[in-house]
């Protein structure tokens, strides 16, 4: 194998958000699909969700609408979930079946991404903080991962202002 084709050590991203809402209410934005389809993604795109299966071992399966007109597939796995405190679940892009597939942007984008959400609550006001990092990424891929921390904290900012703003809708 060559050095570009080693296992890299992973180094995490994390990004977090003091939400004016009560924890159970940040929780079952994130649990119900109702709540989640209405927020989730980057700004101006729209989420279609095939699929919906909250519990350990169970399958999101989403279309995102990209405004250019593209559709980016992506699925969630969860592995974890101690409601209303945290969920585990390994994030990928995949095809419309809900397969694993390459990243639409960059082909050394890790194929799977190990996720922590965590949900604090303190004052009313709910910490949500998220942690990811690749699961057996080569070197190239964790290079490309940590290359885009500085666009996936504005991704991940404008789906927690999205966020933000439905749950003052609530």
């Amino acid at each position: 194998m060559s050095v570009a084709g080693k296992i890299a050590e992973a180094k995490a991203f994390t990004i977090s958000r003091v939400l004016d809402a009560p924890r159970d209410l940040v929780w079952q934005a994130r649990s119900q699909r109702e709540h989640f389809e209405k927020w989730w993604g980057p700004m101006g795109c729209k989420l279609e969700v095939r699929t919906f299966d909250f519990k350990p071992g169970g399958i999101i399966h989403y279309a995102m609408k990209m405004p250019d007109g593209q559709t980016w597939w992506g699925r969630f796995v969860h592995r974890e979930i101690v409601e209303p405190e945290r969920m585990v679940f390994v994030s990928s892009f995949s095809d419309e079946k809900g397969g694993v597939a390459r990243a639409p942007f960059n082909p050394n984008w890790p194929l799977e991404i190990l996720n922590t959400m965590t949900f604090t609550e303190a004052g009313g006001k709910t910490t949500l903080a998220i942690h990811a990092v690749p699961l057996d990424a080569i070197e190239d891929e964790q290079a490309a991962f940590e290359g885009m921390f500085d666009s996936m904290r504005q991704g991940f900012g404008g789906t927690l202002n999205q966020l933000e703003s439905y749950l003052k809708g609530l």
